[in-house]
């Protein structure tokens, strides 16, 4: 009885009718950046100082310029060290005294500025910028800085609640109506996060966009790949065929998340053209209604609908595919089985991930490294947008790096192996952040190329891992040790904005020291994994204990998930 695995090999692994399909799929990979990391550009925080209309009064009368106004009024200024007072502190002065001058008019109340009484801003902050931002809308600085951080854990917090419900709409009720229902309410939302009138509103449509956009980049993973079926599945991670064959899974994994870098650059440029926030999210957010038109051009999964018993619909789906790809119909469609290799009919349990020995030294070690990760990568993303002096520039040179990274995957994977260069890339991310913190402040042009080389690195770690953490497991627990483990590096995408923010405020290079030691150590934990190239997949506990001893037989390469996350 054929599979579906069979019959694509006799209508086309990846004929034009995947090609066509895979292309316009990738259009979700590149829509899922700007929710990931608009943060940049949405939420950056220009210089400020305290609003005062006595001062704005005076500043109308003596026709002062914006940095005449700063350098008159307010305090702090020359001093490093006194960033806080020179935005979150006024002059507790009365500025309509007649008696002040034009020149330096605190000069005739006190010798030294230092004397005069100092307070929290009262009525809001004057923003240094020509475009806008929710920091500058929201007022989100000194005591209200955190809610920056919050905003942007809300992308990996509904990344985290969402991968918990998506996985059981898409096996539910279709990929097909899983992409297009999810699509519709990223789209809904990103509109709505536009619109907000206010933090709260804007927080709760950004938490409800991260909870089905990350479904939406998913399933339409799902519609690319090909993977092993398991009950606890998850779409993007451990799926039966759909339309690609496995001969060109791991490119089509590969492509599909390059489709996220491009958005990386595509955001750059629409960033730098619409500096106002609220045109920027609307600018990223209606082009995504237009996935719905995905309801005439992306069928069904076959795969899927085997499952459901539904084997007409199935069979006319691979004909139309053989039609597309001008091959002959295949003549046993009707035979058609969503059958696959036979394993032993397990329960699996997330006990049975530290059961033994071996597997707890795996956990815990994969656990780590996503969740290193996802620190990582986000942290130096939010740490160059806020260091940077031209953001523009820099967030694109970063986001460049990732295109080189993903040629180093195809590369390596298969002549070199997978734990080597995984070791060696959360050596170059740990390196490249501790060394920037050595680089005097006059070569920017260095800090950035080892920024871009840590973001190299990190992101041939993101994809690799996954990979590793497929293969290390037994066939019944595979998909749930790559659920449990990935779900570190969301829980990652929650604290960072607060790790990066508030350490900032301690040392600017503070995060760069945790992002360091955090890969150094990353790097160190991945040497103690077994070399899975070329190795049998375990099929029971017992395989995976005994892992390095039955590397001599060769097999096809696991379905990994390359989930973003």
């Amino acid at each position: 009885m054929p599979t579906v695995d069979d019959v694509l090999e006799q209508i086309g692994e990846f004929g034009w009718f995947q090609k066509q399909v895979f292309l316009i799929l990738c259009l979700i990979s590149v829509a899922l950046a700007p929710i990931y990391v608009g943060i940049i550009f949405l939420g950056f925080t220009p210089d400020h100082w305290c609003r005062n209309p006595g001062v704005a009064e005076l500043s109308q009368r003596c026709g002062w310029s914006l940095a005449d106004e700063r350098n008159y009024t307010v305090p702090g200024l020359g001093a490093e060290n006194e960033i806080f007072l020179q935005q979150c502190m006024q002059y507790e002065v009365d500025w309509n005294q007649s008696t002040l001058s034009c020149i330096d008019p605190l000069s005739s109340l006190a010798d030294n500025r230092s004397h005069l009484p100092l307070g929290p801003c009262q009525h809001g902050w004057v923003y240094d910028t020509p475009g806008s931002s929710i920091v500058t809308e929201f007022n989100l600085v000194c005591a209200d800085a955190w809610k920056v951080d919050l905003f942007q854990s809300s992308v990996s917090l509904g990344f985290f609640l969402g991968s918990l419900g998506i996985g059981y709409i898409a096996d539910r009720f279709g990929r097909k109506l899983c992409l297009l229902g999810t699509s519709l309410v990223t789209a809904v939302s990103g509109v709505l996060t536009a619109v907000a009138p206010n933090y709260t509103s804007m927080f709760l449509f950004r938490l409800v966009q991260g909870m089905v956009s990350k479904g939406t980049w998913m399933t339409g993973y799902t519609l690319n790949d090909k993977n092993e079926r398991s009950e606890n599945s998850l779409p993007g991670e451990k799926q039966l065929t759909e339309f690609v064959g496995s001969g060109y899974r791991m490119t089509v994994a590969i492509l599909y998340q390059m489709g996220f870098t491009v958005g990386l650059v595509v955001l750059t440029g629409v960033a730098y053209v619409i500096p106002h926030w609220r045109w920027l999210q609307l600018a990223v957010s209606l082009p995504t209604f237009l996935f719905l038109l995905y309801y005439w051009c992306v069928p069904e999964s076959p795969r899927w609908l085997l499952s459901q018993n539904r084997n007409t619909q199935a069979m006319k789906i691979m004909d139309h595919i053989a039609q597309k790809n001008g091959k002959p119909p295949v003549a046993d469609l009707k035979m058609l089985s969503a059958e696959e290799e036979k394993t032993e009919n397990l329960s699996p349990s997330f006990m049975d991930l530290f059961r033994s020995p071996t597997l707890r030294k795996y956990t815990f070690i994969l656990m780590y490294l996503w969740f290193t990760c996802s620190v990582i990568y986000q942290g130096l993303i939010l740490h160059i947008g806020a260091t940077s002096e031209n953001p523009y520039l820099d967030f694109l040179y970063s986001s460049l790096v990732e295109f080189p990274a993903a040629f180093i995957i195809v590369v390596t994977i298969d002549r070199v192996g997978r734990i080597r260069p995984l070791a060696l890339s959360n050596f170059v991310a740990g390196a490249a952040s501790l060394t920037i913190i050595f680089v005097p402040p006059g070569l920017g042009w260095l800090q950035i190329s080892l920024a871009c080389l840590g973001r190299m690195g990190i992101t041939i770690v993101l994809q690799v891992a996954c990979l590793v953490n497929a293969e290390l497991y037994p066939t019944f627990i595979r998909s749930l040790a790559v659920m449990v483990c990935s779900t570190l590096a969301d829980l990652g995408g929650i604290v960072t904005p607060f790790l990066v923010y508030r350490l900032m405020e301690i040392w600017e290079a503070l995060p760069l020291v945790l992002f360091g030691v955090l890969g150094l150590i990353a790097g160190g934990m991945t040497l103690l994994l077994p070399e899975t190239k070329g190795a049998a997949l375990p099929e029971t506990i017992e395989d995976a204990e005994n892992f390095q001893r039955s590397r001599y037989r060769k097999v096809r390469v696991p379905e990994s998930c390359f989930t973003w996350s």
